[in-house]
């Protein structure tokens, strides 16, 4: 396993991650790999635009009201057609292709912070 190297306090202190909910969710046609582009409710910040390649172990339907946590703090990244806005975190399965999406375990508010 390879360990990134140590960041300081302050660095981690520059990224925002919060919760969201998934509002809506289609498939990527124009992607190379396998991808959803996902509309995500951040509360007071909005809705954000993600592409997301958690096509394997989720089906669209399911997302749908799922709340999640994303980095909302990057600028836009182009892919094919499409701006994302937000980075959905999640873990890597033993396939790499296997993304599993974190989420809070309780019910939180759109846009809470992650601390």
């Amino acid at each position: 396993m390879n360990i990134k190297p140590e960041i300081s306090w302050t660095d981690f202190e520059k990224i925002d991650v919060r919760s969201g909910t998934i509002i809506s969710v289609n498939d990527f046609e124009k992607a190379k790999n396998p991808f959803y582009q996902l509309e995500i409710d951040f509360g007071d910040l909005g809705i954000k635009k993600s592409s997301a390649q958690i096509t394997t172990l989720y089906k669209k339907e399911e997302l749908i009201g799922k709340q999640i946590v994303a980095v909302v703090n990057f600028p836009k990244k182009q892919i094919a057609n499409f701006f994302s806005e937000c980075l959905v975190l999640g873990i890597y399965g033993d396939d790499p292709k296997d993304v599993i999406i974190l989420s809070p375990s309780l019910p939180t508010k759109n846009g809470m912070q992650v601390g």
